[in-house]
């Protein structure tokens, strides 16, 4: 059952996926990888609990992510992977990077942008061994970060994340095809795993071995992983199902509006970084659109394509805001099967569904 990611062994062929800003660190990530997935915690903005986070944010970032990845591990106590989640438009990639991998994170999955140069910040960390992956959107994506990855540092992905456009956040797909998926339209993920495990074929053949692909966004239960499994998936990356826990990171509050949330209440929205985005509608959503919500007063800097204080607002304020449950002024990013949620339940019962459902199927 166990699926090799380079010299690491993933018991199960379940991901969690990394949700930002807070809302999948140690405790989270720790859960689902004491069950033998792979947890994930997100590094954008991890230290905004910090009491230094408004004078130090890059401190604080750094600071809180080393003691979540040492933390994460404790709880796994050997059984999976923790993972970090490292945004490439992040003015501190980099440092997340080696900061995760200094802590012993087992994985380092990046996007948000083209990570080609992760295999050289890894190597700036000596002796460590975690596996390093790219989220992908497409083939394309998938053979351009193989071929550039195989050309400079004699290396390819451990393994690769397939994220579709039912997907929550960022999304790595052009507005109208967001906008397409929205309407129930959305691109076959089928055809887009068909698409990238041909692209990663000659690398595969070169280094003589699999390049693992994870499939997610719009994956909702076992069952699917299992039908992506046949079509040639090593396993599924699962997130927002994973909020209505008990060991996720995110507030309480935010949990509540999620759990509380339907289909219609989901929207796609134009994040300040350019890319689009699959958030619940709120009142910030709807002042961006009319034109009426203020500008930001403040910036620390934190991502390299945002416009600054000429965005329409804040993205991390805006995460920050919803993790505290501020419905008037944050940003719900979620999947498009937020509205599946009807209860709180715990990593345990999340996983022991899915793998259940998955041997089901088989």
């Amino acid at each position: 059952m166990g699926v090799i990611l380079g010299s690491k062994t993933l018991p199960l062929p379940v991901l969690q996926g990394g949700m930002g800003v807070g809302i999948s660190l140690d405790r989270l990530a720790g859960a689902v990888a004491a069950q033998g997935g792979m947890g994930t915690i997100s590094t954008a903005a991890c230290g905004f609990l910090e009491p230094d986070y408004s004078e130090n944010f890059q401190g604080a970032n750094l600071r809180a992510l080393d003691r979540q990845v040492r933390r994460a591990r404790e709880l796994a106590r050997g059984a999976g992977l923790v993972a970090v989640n490292a945004m490439v438009a992040t003015v501190q990639y980099a440092d997340s990077v080696r900061t995760a991998l200094r802590a012993g994170a087992d994985a380092v999955v990046s996007g948000a942008g083209l990570p080609l140069q992760l295999p050289a910040i890894a190597a700036q960390v000596p002796g460590n061994t975690a596996a390093l992956a790219p989220i992908v959107s497409g083939g394309k994506a998938a053979a351009l970060i193989s071929r550039v990855w195989d050309r400079r540092y004699q290396r390819v992905p451990d393994f690769v994340v397939l994220e579709g456009p039912l997907a929550g956040g960022h999304l790595g797909f052009s507005p109208e095809e967001a906008r397409e998926a929205q309407a129930g339209r959305p691109a076959s993920l089928s055809r887009l795993l068909q698409e990238v495990r041909e692209a990663l074929a000659p690398f595969r053949d070169k280094y003589g071995r699999d390049i693992p692909v994870f499939v997610a966004g719009g994956v909702e239960n076992g069952g699917d992983m299992a039908r992506y499994m046949r079509e040639g998936a090593a396993g599924a990356q699962f997130a927002t199902r994973f909020i209505a826990t008990r060991e996720c990171d995110a507030g309480e509050d935010f949990k509540r509006i999620l759990l509380n949330a339907r289909e219609k209440d989901v929207t796609i929205v134009k994040s300040p970084v350019g890319m689009p985005g699959r958030a619940l509608r709120s009142p910030l959503i709807d002042r961006v659109e009319a034109g009426t919500q203020p500008r930001p007063a403040r910036c620390v800097n934190c991502l390299t394509p945002c416009k600054k204080l000429e965005s329409p607002y804040c993205i991390s304020q805006a995460l920050i805001d919803a993790w505290h449950g501020d419905w008037n002024n944050g940003l719900f990013f979620c999947g498009a099967n937020v509205g599946r949620m009807d209860r709180m339940s715990t990593v345990e019962e999340q996983i022991h569904q899915i793998i259940t459902e998955w041997r089901a199927a088989q």
